[in-house]
């Protein structure tokens, strides 16, 4: 019954009832992607690895003269840090997610097929990389020692000189939907097959947040590198990470002879901070947008419902002369206030939709969920409640007789 009362007053206040609308569509708007993004970095910054992150340490060196034989150095290098008390195991990997290098090649599952090639991250490991990395498979077996080949050998005259390979479970999926992949023969370079020995549970790429074939999918080659083209990756014991980071470097240094230097050395969970940084700081400066509009939104209705119960006194009090009691007069101000909030929110989630297809044009962001619009406006609509809450109490509390003695 005060639906026609409330909507004759907000005519003669187009102004002001106009104003506060917008503010909340603008506010509904902004933060129905805010937290979508916010949502989605979260969930990225989360996302398992499968790698045992707490116990790696990494080490990259570089040669001040070139090394004649390479390879031999390697094998120096890596008994050298496996004779370190504490170390559980080592190897040599090509690239590690969340580095800097980035090695991609495309699969394929008929020789010559360039067209249907799949693009995936390529890693190359020397013995023992699943034990050290941690990863775990879902299906098959680890490379058996006679599978490894040296990287220098592994590829010549334009075909791929190894006989199996791993893939991870998405891209296992991607190549063979509705089929194990295990024993299944891919192309990798020239017309040589290789065989499908295992499927790894997770490892993602070294760029993980990049949205493109081969951030999603990878794969695992027994091709042994040397120091000059791959990184050093020990598992050890997480409480001895940074006495043993120390043992290592020294160790390297002195295995080279004086002739090398370790460029690098940190532990894999700083790699993983480090390159999420900026998506942390994204997060912070979201919630804090996210927050100030609605604080500034609850400000404004607070302020625009203290000025109508100033302007309306005599009305509340002419109500209240007649019989209307307090919580009459609270509902009347929460009833105008859900009114202005859901045409607010409606023009809101229209806009929140319109900035959605914008970003995904302009950045390739994924659809916005539905399930962000009613969460959205539900916040907007409690948002709104209790900040007309106090200056509706205000005027229920005011007494009938002062008020029309007063507006007298």
């Amino acid at each position: 019954m005060d639906i026609l009362p409330i909507l004759s007053t907000l005519k003669r206040h187009k102004t002001a009832a106009g104003l506060i609308v917008l503010q909340i569509a603008l506010t509904c708007a902004i933060v129905c992607n805010a937290l979508f993004l916010i949502s989605e970095r979260v969930a990225l910054i989360q996302a398992p690895t499968g790698l045992a992150e707490h116990e790696l340490l990494v080490l990259n060196v570089s040669s001040i003269v070139r090394a004649e034989n390479p390879e031999a150095q390697t094998r120096v290098d890596l008994a050298a840090l496996r004779a370190l008390p504490g170390v559980k195991s080592v190897a040599l990997v090509n690239q590690l997610p969340f580095a800097n290098s980035f090695s991609v090649s495309g699969i394929r599952k008929t020789a010559g097929d360039t067209e249907s090639a799949v693009s995936a991250a390529n890693y190359s490991a020397s013995e023992a990389w699943m034990q050290t990395l941690g990863l775990r498979l879902v299906a098959g077996r680890d490379f058996e020692p006679a599978e490894y080949v040296d990287g220098a050998a592994a590829f010549k005259d334009g075909q791929a000189k190894i006989a199996s390979i791993i893939l991870n479970k998405r891209l296992a999926e991607r190549l063979f939907p509705g089929g194990s992949a295990l024993g299944q023969t891919v192309y990798i370079y020239g017309d040589a097959p290789q065989q499908v020995v295992g499927v790894l549970e997770e490892l993602p790429s070294p760029f993980p947040k990049a949205r493109s074939d081969e951030n999603l999918y990878t794969m695992v080659m027994p091709t042994r590198p040397s120091y000059r083209g791959g990184t050093y990756v020990m598992r050890v014991d997480a409480g001895q990470r940074d006495t043993l980071l120390k043992a290592a470097t020294a160790a390297l240094q002195k295995a080279g002879g004086g002739k090398r230097v370790v460029r690098e050395q940190k532990r894999f969970e700083d790699m993983r901070d480090d390159y999420y940084r900026q998506d942390r700081f994204m997060i912070g400066l979201l919630g804090a947008v996210c927050l100030a509009l609605l604080t500034v939104t609850a400000f404004g209705i607070v302020g625009l419902a203290s000025f109508w119960v100033q302007q309306r006194s005599r009305m509340i009090g002419t109500r209240r002369a007649l019989g209307a009691t307090r919580g009459q007069i609270l509902r009347y101000f929460q009833t105008e206030n859900f009114l202005l909030s859901s045409i607010g929110i409606v023009l809101g989630l229209a806009g929140a939709y319109g900035i959605n297809l914008l970003l995904m044009t302009q950045y390739e962001l994924p659809r916005l969920p539905l399930l962000y619009l009613p969460v959205g406006a539900l916040c907007l609509w409690l948002l709104g409640q209790l900040a007309v809450l106090a200056p509706a109490r205000r005027a229920a509390a005011l007494p009938p007789m002062m008020v029309m003695r007063g507006a007298a």
